[in-house]
């Protein structure tokens, strides 16, 4: 079945395919669905069924470089001696074959989101007999990868760029030079808390270099893993729970748990409300703080914005996190384990993206996770659009003409107005489950 599908493959390419068996059934019903060719040029694989995230395809472009294609990204590790030319951007690596050859690669962790990679420097890894003269020799090995594609968003940040990070590096404890195209300087502030645990050196902003750089070793692109937020301690030695370990560290938050409420004791746990000035606002957020602190709460009302280092503490010290579906919600990742986190849903078939972003991550990270779905009153959709509106009456039809359209009618021209009465169920189930 693979092979017509597949087709002639240049004698030069050495491929290893691995199939989740669980998952044959899928994959075949995916190969007689979808009746496209694959394209094989340049040694550049593409097909649909790479699209599956249980295939892996392989490339040795010489004994001791593997390049890589999974569903999120590609990447080349190599274990040999590799010259960086930041001008032409090419990785050389030294052959002894008679055939050299060379793999295309863009070193961003999302390579099937075409919009995110059009933002991304292409960059070449080829084999070579005879190699450029170094004018700079490196010590430890190198990571490669792009401060391009979504940077800036922090839901990206983390699942795009310092998890995928963190799970390449962390294993030279420190000993790696990272060398960064498409490098933004306001990125590398933000996250310099971060980037230097990762690693002891400078970062190389490699597209400004004109020095051919030697290192022993490298890894070319980042590896990341199936789910957004998330590391498989399947394909690592690493987990979730280690990354966020090293975060605590990285930031030197201080709170490791949650609050545990006893009957009879006066403590208050901490209710952050995370407040937007835009799109997907609380548009009744003082009243939801009166609220609880009615309950018992002590309540706190921050935006996610400015100082992360300020941010990351501030949500470390709470116990309950509330936010409407949004990027702010990548925050949780500094939560204390076991805090309750609550993610406040919006009108407009937002079911897909509210598991797979957050809800599955939080479960992930040991977060007791809440969902409160709002209804269609209230929306402030309401006041903008007429009930037989097809924005009210029929959303999927909004979706089916693409995430632009969805994006700009439900994630930018909607606020939130919660019921309280209906609402506070789901504040007195946080204070349940802070008694477990």
């Amino acid at each position: 079945m693979f092979k017509p599908y597949l087709g002639p493959l240049p004698a030069a390419l050495n491929l290893h395919l691995s199939v989740d068996v669980g998952a044959q059934q899928h994959i075949f019903e995916h190969i007689i669905s979808n009746s496209r060719p694959q394209h094989v040029a340049n040694n550049t694989i593409s097909s649909p069924l790479l699209e599956s995230q249980s295939v892996k395809v392989t490339k040795k472009i010489e004994p001791a470089a593997v390049c890589s294609v999974t569903k999120g990204s590609d990447f080349c590790e190599i274990n040999n001696d590799i010259r960086i030319d930041g001008s032409s951007a090419t990785v050389f690596i030294a052959s002894s074959l008679a055939d050299q050859t060379e793999w295309i690669i863009r070193p961003y962790a999302r390579k099937y989101d075409h919009v995110a990679m059009k933002r991304v420097n292409e960059w070449s890894v080829k084999s070579a007999a005879s190699l450029l003269q170094c004018n700079q020799n490196h010590s430890v090995p190198a990571i490669l990868f792009s401060n391009g594609g979504y940077a800036g968003n922090i839901f990206h940040d983390f699942s795009d760029i310092i998890i995928p990070l963190y799970i390449n590096s962390r294993q030279f404890n420190g000993q790696v030079q990272f060398v960064i195209t498409n490098k933004q300087s306001w990125w590398i502030n933000k996250y310099q808390n971060i980037l230097k645990k990762l690693s002891r050196y400078d970062i190389i902003d490699i597209d400004n270099q004109d020095d051919i750089h030697c290192f022993p070793r490298g890894i070319i692109g980042l590896k990341r893993h199936d789910r957004e937020l998330n590391i498989n301690s399947s394909e690592s030695p690493y987990s979730i729970k280690d990354f966020r370990q090293f975060i605590r560290s990285s930031y030197s938050l201080q709170k490791p748990a949650a609050i545990r409420l006893r009957d009879g004791e006066k403590k208050k746990p901490r209710l952050l409300i995370v407040s937007r000035k835009r799109t997907r606002a609380f548009t009744n957020a003082e009243e939801i703080a009166q609220m609880g602190r009615r309950l018992g709460f002590n309540v706190v009302v921050a935006e996610a914005n400015g100082n992360l280092s300020r941010f990351a503490e501030t949500v470390n010290s709470c116990d309950v996190f509330l936010a409407v579906h949004g990027a702010a919600m990548t925050n949780m990742i500094f939560l204390p384990e076991n805090a309750v986190f609550i993610q406040v849903v919006p009108f407009g078939g937002f079911a897909w993206l509210a598991r797979t972003d957050y809800e599955e991550p939080a479960k992930a990270m040991k977060l007791r996770y809440l969902e409160y779905k709002i209804k269609l009153d209230e929306s402030t959709l309401i006041q903008q659009y007429p009930l037989d509106h097809q924005v009210i009456r029929d959303p999927s039809s909004i979706g089916k003409q693409g995430w632009n359209a969805f994006r700009s009618v439900y994630m930018v021209q909607q606020n939130v107005k919660v019921d309280l009465n209906r609402f506070r169920s789901t504040l007195l189930k946080a204070l349940e489950l802070l008694h477990q």
